[in-house]
């Protein structure tokens, strides 16, 4: 199974930034109870729902982990972001679940796999 499934199936169990960074957890140099604490604060995006989707919180906490590039970590999250939200129609979590309009356009289990998908991108896992 690709890591952007796998993301997508452990949304099921926890919140987005977490299944993004399981879903990484064979790349990153920390444990799964470790991953999960760091990704705790990001359910229902920052603020709960008021500001960036949990999912590329995720993704840039594990870009942060995987830069090997020599580059900042800031110039490959802001290339994550423009994939992210070339792929989901967003970045702010509201926006994505359709807070305000009724209208979701991308499902949290869809905004999991699309992370690890631009990450996988930019990161060249």
């Amino acid at each position: 199974m690709s890591r952007a499934e796998k993301a997508a199936q452990l949304k099921r169990s926890c919140n987005c930034c977490q299944a993004v960074l399981l879903a990484m957890a064979d790349k990153l140099p920390l444990d799964e109870k470790e991953l999960l604490a760091i990704g705790s604060g990001f359910g229902s995006g920052m603020g709960c729902l008021k500001a960036t989707c949990g999912a590329l919180c995720g993704a840039s906490i594990a870009a942060g982990m995987l830069n090997t590039t020599g580059r900042p970590t800031s110039m490959l999250t802001r290339q994550i972001l423009a994939e992210f939200e070339q792929r989901c129609g967003a970045t702010v979590c509201g926006d994505l679940k359709g807070a305000g309009t009724g209208k979701p356009l991308c499902s949290c289990e869809d905004c999991c796999r699309n992370a690890v998908l631009a990450l996988e991108s930019v990161i060249g896992t």
